[in-house]
């Protein structure tokens, strides 16, 4: 079937109608200098396996986590993916294309976010949590516009807090008529702030970018003496091991969720997480299901709040946000409830026990140290190295590493590796081998 559904005899009339003679009449305003005299250069059609091949040829010129032993983070983590994980969260029940939470439909999605809000809320030791955001920076903007009362406006933001989602509170904040303040660190770790009256919240990543645990509950409890909130920005795999947010005196966290289930997908879709005091339950961004009864008795899930909805307090909304990520919470629900707080627990004991052997021989290269080898970390972890980072990295990428990603904003030298349960010892020792061999200027 020819793709132009027009005849030569329709093609004719058009032209007769408009009055001109042929499609070179149509042209002729056009200069002769301009005008391409000759066919296009484009190789002729193929069939359905030829252009299969080309597409394999061309895909296979990426170097991914399937082909490449993975130590880079940063954001984003090679944990492991049980297989049941996809195989319960692709079932056709979850992938309609229905609004997820028309109650006569989706009964099983409005019960299995239902259970993703549960499973957040213990996780952070908080209260309330919603079903979920884009990702973890657009939760991080959420934290502050629900933060943001009283009349206070400053913003006060650790500068050991991933710089992306610094920046990305910039670009929301100006216009929302707020500068995030970054405030010192010192050895990696951030320096208890001084809080005044004019404060609506602290923020704190724990661990935070560089892999460094920081002084979470003295920071925020110096947010609270100055009445500001406290805000963190947490690693969900490191709550299996490291105090909930809550308990550390967070009012409000925040996190990326990617790695609960989900695959690193090229950088997303990804999992927006929040969970925050009861008392500002109206206040939290989309929506949140909760679990009530029929006239029968007959327990079911329904939408309870969408305080900031589009079709509800519109005029009031202080976010645009009024949707959520199903699908990866989802995945996130199935995967929390497979692995249990126990399997949750070893995932973190894990990923930090390696992590700690890896830092142990990739310094003992000569001329690798660890960026800041007095602060402790949970899964990653910097080292200054005796050559440029991007070129170890690109040069490790040969031997079949992902070798870490490099930090310029700390020096050209610095790289963060990261370390996750599916990191075996025979694959860290390979790694402090090739990082040997490169920084001694081998090649190959």
């Amino acid at each position: 079937m020819r793709f132009a559904p027009h005849t030569e005899d329709d093609v004719r009339e058009m032209l007769g109608r408009i009055g001109v003679g042929s499609f070179e009449d149509l042209f002729s305003s056009i200069p002769p200098g301009v005008r391409l005299e000759r066919p296009l250069a484009l190789p002729l059609g193929v069939s359905e396996m030829e252009i299969l091949d080309d597409l394999a040829r061309l895909a296979g010129r990426n170097r991914d986590v399937d082909g490449l032993v993975c130590f880079a983070g940063a954001g984003a983590y090679d944990h492991y993916v049980p297989s049941v994980v996809w195989a319960l969260a692709g079932r056709s029940e979850f992938q309609t294309s229905y609004t997820p939470y028309q109650p006569e439909l989706s009964q099983g999605v409005l019960q299995t976010l239902f259970e993703f809000q549960s499973m957040i809320c213990s996780l952070t030791g908080l209260e309330v949590s919603n079903a979920s955001l884009y990702d973890g920076a657009t939760a991080l903007v959420e934290a502050v516009n629900l933060s943001r009362s009283g009349g206070r406006r400053r913003v006060l933001v650790a500068d050991t807090v991933d710089p992306r989602a610094i920046d990305t509170l910039r670009a929301y904040g100006t216009g929302a008529g707020y500068e995030p303040e970054p405030f010192a660190s010192s050895g990696g770790r951030a320096v208890v702030p001084e809080v005044d009256d004019d404060v609506a919240c602290v923020i704190v990543q724990h661990p935070n970018v560089l892999g460094i645990l920081e002084p979470a509950r003295e920071i925020f409890d110096a947010a609270h003496a100055g009445g500001a909130r406290a805000v963190q920005v947490f690693d969900p795999m490191s709550l299996g091991v490291l105090a909930p947010p809550g308990e550390l005196g967070a009012d409000v966290a925040v996190g990326e969720g990617q790695a609960l289930g989900n695959h690193l997908n090229f950088g997303g879709p990804y999992l927006g997480l929040i969970a925050a005091r009861e008392a500002d339950v109206r206040r939290m961004p989309g929506r949140i299901v909760g679990e009530t009864i029929d006239a029968d008795g007959r327990t079911g899930y329904v939408l309870t709040l969408q305080a900031r909805e589009q079709h509800i307090r519109r005029e009031k909304a202080n976010s645009n946000i009024c949707t959520n990520q199903t699908l990866m919470a989802v995945a996130a629900t199935v995967y929390l409830s497979w692995l249990g707080p126990q399997g949750l627990r070893e995932v973190g004991s894990q990923s930090a026990a390696k992590a700690s052997y890896a830092a142990e021989r990739c310094t003992a290269v000569a001329g690798v140290e660890l960026l800041y080898p007095d602060a402790p970390f949970f899964k990653e972890f910097a080292l200054r190295l005796p050559v440029p980072a991007e070129q170890v990295r690109d040069a490790l990428v040969e031997r079949g590493f992902l070798a870490g990603v490099p930090l310029s904003g700390a020096g050209e030298d610095v790289l963060l590796v990261a370390v996750t349960e599916r990191r075996s010892r025979e694959e860290i020792d390979a790694l402090a081998a090739g990082l040997a061999h490169v920084v001694s200027g081998g090649t190959g």
